[in-house]
């Protein structure tokens, strides 16, 4: 079936009511040239700020060329889905969690339901709704799982802007929120983009635990928090553990320290209340996890793919840590102990490296 531009204009209407009663809070569309960024991507790429994430460089440019990936589009419908658990008062309630050494800290956005299902699951069904009025047309949903431009593909269609920690910023929700995109062949109306409002502030730059921004714009995967207790299997580098703190998976100190955060929104859909007590919880608990109890407790979570190796090698990290305020308590190097000789080399390293912070003198 051929739209006109009226019929496009009108359809773009149901979309945006369609889209809000699916959970989005924001939806806009862009065209598919992205070439502007692609020295930027070819730059971080031959930087090797990507790490380990080798499939970052096999994909090469169709990251940034969407109708090399999806033959066909025009057209990106860029999406935001916002899933703040909590409301005012979060960012103290974060950083007081982070000051107890205790605590286990857990990124905001992994504490309910995986995103990944969330999102895609509710982008088909949008995609079914514009279908119904169409017919069959061409398409295909992501959300953060295919070599797509998503923050570049959002702000082009002037769903937010980029922020200098890299992240997507709207002016009524901060950064809170997850994005999804649908590429279609519909001539569907293009948005205008909008400008950017970070200025002169570096609030977030100055945040990060370990200086892995390194430039505006430009985040050294290799130092960042997130990818090296979710993305790297391997050994955390010496350097850096002490540094991690108590964030056992993820890290938002960046978006803690934003100052449009304030305006983040509260999520309207269920699937990213918190489970099992994620918001308040001890290292020394959930180190004690078994195997069997870590896949029970994170089926359905994003948590779940790291592993219960890299787990405990995260919980490992936070443990040893928390000696410089509670050196040698009793419940932490007694947890620590009975994971000495754990069958994984990964796992006795970082634990006796834990143990080390506690058992070593003053």
């Amino acid at each position: 079936m051929s739209l006109n531009a009226e019929q496009l204009q009108a359809l773009m209407l149901q979309i945006r009511q369609w889209s809000c009663e699916l959970g989005f809070s924001g939806v806009a569309v862009s065209d598919t040239d992205l070439s502007i960024h692609e020295p930027g991507l070819q730059a971080w790429l031959d930087a090797g700020y990507h790490g380990d994430m080798h499939y970052m460089e096999s994909h090469g440019m169709k990251r940034a060329r969407p109708a090399e990936l999806v033959p066909g589009t025009i057209r990106v419908l860029s999406l935001r889905m916002d899933y703040l658990p909590g409301d005012q008062g979060w960012r103290e309630r974060e950083r007081a969690r982070q000051n107890d050494a205790s605590q286990a800290v857990i990124s905001v956005y992994a504490r309910g339901r995986d995103y990944h299902k969330v999102l895609r699951q509710r982008l088909q069904q949008l995609a079914d709704k514009i279908a119904s009025v169409t017919g069959p047309f061409g398409h295909r949903v992501f959300t953060d799982s295919a070599p797509v431009m998503e923050v570049a593909l959002a702000a082009r269609s002037g769903l937010g802007w980029r922020g200098k920690h890299t992240l997507l910023l709207n002016r009524d929700a901060g950064s809170m929120f997850f994005l999804g995109e649908i590429f279609t062949d519909l001539a569907l109306p293009v948005d205008d983009s909008g400008a950017a409002h970070c200025g002169q502030c570096h609030a977030c730059i100055d945040a990060c635990p370990t200086g892995a921004i390194v430039a505006p714009y430009q985040v050294d995967a290799r130092r960042c928090i997130s990818y090296l207790t979710i993305e790297s299997g391997v050994a955390i580098p010496l350097e850096l553990r002490p540094l991690i703190g108590n964030r056992i998976y993820g890290c938002d100190d960046c978006q803690l320290a934003c100052p449009w955060n304030k305006f983040a929104q509260k999520a309207v859909v269920s699937d990213f209340d918190v489970r099992h007590s994620l918001d308040n919880v001890t290292l020394t608990d959930l180190f004690g996890w078994s195997e069997e109890q870590f896949l029970r407790h994170f089926e359905g979570s994003p948590v779940r793919r790291i592993g219960y190796e890299s787990w405990l090698r995260n919980l490992a990290v936070g443990l040893g840590n928390a000696a410089v305020s509670m050196r040698g308590d009793p419940r932490m190097v007694a947890a620590l102990q009975a994971r000495t000789d754990h069958p994984s080399e990964l796992v006795r390293e970082h634990v006796q490296w834990a143990l080390e912070q506690h058992l070593q003198s003053g």
